[in-house]
């Protein structure tokens, strides 16, 4: 079992900046790659980035240039830093920790709220 714990969410304006943290603990050795997903009310679940365990990471469109997802190994943790916040990034953030190859699994946050005021 893995399990993830977020931290960081809030309220802020437009053109502000937040920082997610997202710790793992348990049987993270089994973690392939970790992930920033987010749900807007009446909308589905998207990614927003993603970082591997080798480092490599990916980005959605709509957060490219102003998101980055880092991690740091030492703390089992993993960092979504979220500069020039627009009022459609306003959600609620999960942090996914996935498990690849025969058995996949998918593991999840309990999520925190991110608010965008214009």
């Amino acid at each position: 079992q893995v399990q993830l714990v977020e931290s960081g969410g809030g309220l802020v304006q437009a053109g502000g900046s937040l920082r997610l943290s997202c710790a793992a603990s348990g049987s993270i050795f089994s973690i392939n790659a970790m992930g920033w997903y987010r749900q807007a009310p009446g909308k589905q679940r998207e990614l927003v980035a993603a970082i591997t365990s080798g480092g490599s990471t990916n980005y959605a469109d709509s957060v490219k240039g102003r998101f980055t997802i880092s991690r740091d190994n030492a703390k089992n943790t993993v960092y979504l830093q979220m500069n020039s916040l627009k009022p459609e990034d306003t959600a609620v953030y999960y942090c996914n920790g996935a498990r690849l190859g025969s058995k996949p699994y998918d593991y999840w946050g309990q999520g925190t709220q991110v608010t965008v005021s214009s």
